[in-house]
């Protein structure tokens, strides 16, 4: 028993391999014998289902909360414009900084 204790995790995980692929055998050995096979592995879990009702339920709930997030939505920003003065002077600065490179061209 003391061995057991000394191995390392790769040989342990390497005699549960072995062991399982003893039943594994063993299990198949029986079945060509004519014996009934002992189940190898644990029976699979039931598969949860939700009935048509609850389904309706749950999809009425996530609709009314929906609705209820659009309704209260964030009012619109008011979109900004800009003065026909102020596009009037960014346009000048833009003419004079293009007149500036073209005079450093010459």
């Amino acid at each position: 028993m003391t061995d057991l204790l000394n191995l390392s995790t790769a040989k342990l995980r390497r005699i549960v391999a072995l062991k399982q692929q003893i039943e594994k055998l063993s299990a198949k050995l029986q079945t060509l014998a004519g014996g009934s096979a002992a189940p190898a592995a644990k029976p699979g879990r039931k598969k949860w289902t939700m009935s048509a009702a609850a389904r309706r339920k749950i999809s009425a709930a996530a609709k009314a909360r929906w609705a209820k997030v659009r309704a209260a939505g964030k009012p619109a920003k008011k979109k900004r414009t800009m003065s026909a003065a102020g596009r009037a002077k960014i346009a000048a600065a833009a003419r004079a900084r293009w007149a500036k490179v073209r005079a450093a061209k010459k």
